[in-house]
């Protein structure tokens, strides 16, 4: 079993690669029914966010990892030489650790910011939806959002959590000084709207204009502070204005243009203004950088803003890890144990069927038998058989919680062939050793998922918010 995190994010690719991979709801869904009818085996998750591109994945051996680069660079049309230098892979130990960061908001831009968990937990619905994980990234996903809410509820890394959205009214608040009788344009009523509007409202902003392609969004998110829902069509009478417009959509392409920007200045006169994108894609041309008084920002300038906030919470990070670290300890004795038991039941197959060959093949001797002697020697040989494997049995379970786990469970496939096992011979029962073995690692991951990432399905079950 080969577990691998391939992606980018912040921290290794900039924002004009991030947004070529953005991925929406859809798009997830339709990069998972590929992913299988591409890969036969495996488990798959896409978690896609303004700030990453991760693709999970759980598959028999390694040599999946080039496929899987290749997989996101071709679905997103970018070429392999310009994904590379930003793609980061992680298997095994370093990708559930890094799973289980991102779920903490350790790997976020603002750290601890609230946000994330409610992503990884929509990918994974996704994933569950489109029936594309299994034992492990089902497991490991419910563990990632335990551990995301344990280090929520244990530590104050999300106490007064520092937003992308919080970040891009600081921004505003650094240009303009102070933010009392500014006023300003939302474009979009997601969450980052929701966000950015509180803290305009506590920022004394005079009135917040909204600009939704749903209206009822834009009048909820204006229920609570000062403002106005406008039309798309009056944005850019709305725009000459305001003193700042901050905008997050969910759209494909730029929503407001150079040519707009243009339009708009040319009514201001000498009067700047200044804009704010933190959506993946980005809503804003950034050709309207080039146009004269218009000062634009995107999501990758709110770093040095982003920066004072992770000094501040330095030591509820600390904190965060010790719990990551604690519960990667369960997870990693959990998938050990993984490993041993199809070794174990697959060695157990291969001998039981050296025992029925050697009966078989005495077959004219034992012919003189009566039926309560045949099965005195059937009780017999199958005891013979359970006390040679009695003991490596033992000691192959003992060993399943340590690092070395893999040392002895590649030493007995070897010694005992047993991943030729079943396949030299036609009239071997190929097909009961291998359900043998699924009927084994099932059971084990419903007896043994480390508490509270007891292995289920969410396929038609509601969620909660974050």
């Amino acid at each position: 079993m080969h577990l691998v995190v391939v992606g980018v994010n912040h921290k290794t690719a900039p924002l004009e690669i991030r947004e070529r991979l953005a991925i929406d709801d859809r798009g997830v869904s339709e990069a998972l029914s590929k992913l299988k009818g591409h890969a036969h085996t495996g488990e798959f998750c896409v978690v896609s966010t303004c700030n990453r591109t991760e693709l999970y994945a759980v598959a028999p051996t390694r040599v999946g990892d080039d496929m899987l680069i290749s997989f996101v660079a071709g679905y997103s049309g970018i070429r392999r030489e310009d994904l590379d230098p930003c793609v980061y892979v992680r298997s095994g130990h370093h990708a559930i650790k890094h799973l289980f960061e991102v779920a903490c908001g350790l790997d976020s831009m603002a750290v601890g910011e609230t946000q994330i968990l409610g992503q990884i937990r929509n990918a994974y619905c996704i994933a569950d939806e489109a029936e594309s994980t299994g034992t492990i990234l089902n497991t490991l996903f419910q563990r990632a959002i335990a551990v995301g809410k344990r280090a929520r509820t244990e530590t104050g890394i999300s106490c007064g959590a520092f937003s992308i959205g919080a970040a891009a009214v600081q921004l505003a608040k650094t240009v303009f000084g102070s933010l009392e009788g500014r006023r300003a344009l939302l474009v979009g009523a997601g969450d980052m709207s929701k966000l950015a509007a509180t803290h305009l409202a506590a920022n004394g902003v005079e009135k917040t204009y909204v600009v939704s392609r749903t209206r009822s969004r834009a009048d909820a998110l204006l229920a609570n502070i000062p403002g106005e829902s406008i039309e798309f069509g009056q944005i850019e009478s709305v725009m000459r204005e305001v003193d700042f417009l901050i905008s997050s959509t969910s759209a494909p392409r730029p929503v407001i243009t150079k040519e707009r920007m243009s339009r708009v200045m040319k009514a201001r006169g000498c009067s700047p203004l200044f804009l704010i994108d933190i959506a993946v894609p980005r809503d804003l041309d950034p050709e309207i950088d080039r146009v004269r008084n218009a000062y634009l920002y995107d999501i990758d300038d709110l770093q040095q803003v982003v920066e004072h906030n992770r000094h501040e919470r330095e030591r509820e990070a600390q904190l965060a890890e010790r719990i990551v670290e604690q519960e990667l300890a369960n997870v990693n004795d959990w998938l050990r144990g993984l490993e041993v038991v199809p070794t174990i039941a697959t060695l157990r197959e291969a001998v039981e069927e050296i025992r029925r060959g050697e009966l078989a093949r005495l077959g004219n001797r034992l012919s003189g038998l009566t039926d309560e002697q045949r099965a005195q020697v059937e009780m017999l040989t199958t005891s013979i058989v359970n006390k040679i494997l009695h003991v490596p049995t033992v000691k192959m379970k003992e060993v399943a919680g340590r690092d070395q786990c893999y040392l002895y469970v590649d030493a007995v496939r070897t010694l005992f062939d047993l991943d030729g096992h079943a396949g030299d011979d036609g009239d071997t029962p190929a097909g009961d050793a291998g359900r043998a073995t699924a009927d084994h690692t099932d059971r084990a991951a419903a007896e043994d998922a480390p508490s509270g990432g007891t292995v289920h399905h969410l396929r038609g079950t509601g969620t909660e918010d974050a």
